[in-house]
């Protein structure tokens, strides 16, 4: 699955490379993110608007808390993703990117949001360590990649160290694989780079797109690395900005985590 962010559309990848994307819902305002329900197929929690949502089968949406909406300047939620240990993270920031605008948000188990960042311009990722003890975050009006520490049990932050900082391009969309390896997105500079978890650079693909936004490892054997790309803001778009690229890699990624609320799965 992935999101078309400013049309607000859920879209299913294709059996074949020729195929269009196919939809399967369309929400009335930016869909940032989303990740599965645990024990609900086909049901959603998702970072939309101004706030989180869930999304049931048939695309409607049963709208959580919207911290965003008395903001001093109009924002939108942007990059998502749940944790190891079933709760929800997802950043926000200004349509127009001002500065410090954005906000990291955690989205817990028995549904109460917290804010837990301040002063992000676009945040991106975040991504998290397969035990969840450590999570990545990108700045990516800054460059930067932070490294914050987690408490498992209540998801609370430590101290953040500085993780990667790009002389060219920025970090966008990032995630994990087993070997605690982190991928991400580089806009601007038509790349993804993997990075070891002591922050070496490992690898960078080119992808043909200049502007390589979110990423997931997936595919039968998880070792298929999915690359989306955006064309907004190209004055010349090419031909493949805006596609989806496919790439095989040696070290595979787990599973997308669910979100795990605590009340029961079938309660309606």
């Amino acid at each position: 699955m992935l999101t078309d962010i400013l049309t607000g559309r859920l879209l299913a990848l294709p059996d074949g490379p020729d195929a269009p994307l196919a939809p399967i819902t369309r929400l009335p305002c930016p869909l940032g993110a989303v990740a599965p329900l645990a024990g609900r197929p086909g049901h959603w929690v998702a970072a939309a608007g101004t706030g989180f949502c869930r999304i049931d089968a048939a695309g409607r949406a049963d709208w959580i808390a919207r911290p965003e909406d008395d903001a001093p300047v109009p924002m939108r939620m942007n990059d998502g993703v749940a944790d190891p240990h079933g709760r929800f993270w997802a950043g926000s920031m200004a349509h127009e990117a001002t500065g410090k605008a954005g906000s990291l948000y955690r989205l817990d188990r028995d549904g109460r949001v917290t804010r837990v960042l301040r002063d992000v311009t676009i945040p991106n990722g975040p991504a998290f360590s397969a035990d969840g003890a450590v999570m990545y975050l990108a700045d990516s009006a800054r460059g930067v990649v932070s490294r914050y520490p987690v408490d498992r049990a209540s998801g609370d932050l430590g101290a953040p160290e500085p993780f990667v900082t790009l002389g060219s391009g920025s970090p966008d969309g990032m995630t994990t694989d087993v070997e605690g390896g982190l991928w991400t997105a580089v806009w601007g500079a038509g790349q993804v780079h993997r990075y070891r978890p002591d922050g070496s650079l490992d690898r960078v693909v080119d992808v043909p797109a200049g502007q390589p936004a979110g990423l997931c490892l997936g595919g039968p054997d998880g070792r298929t690395l999915l690359v989306t790309s955006a064309h907004i803001g190209l004055a010349a778009p090419g031909p493949l900005d805006g596609a989806v690229f496919a790439v095989r890699v040696d070290v595979p990624g787990a599973p997308a985590a669910p979100y795990r609320p605590a009340y029961r799965a079938d309660a309606p």
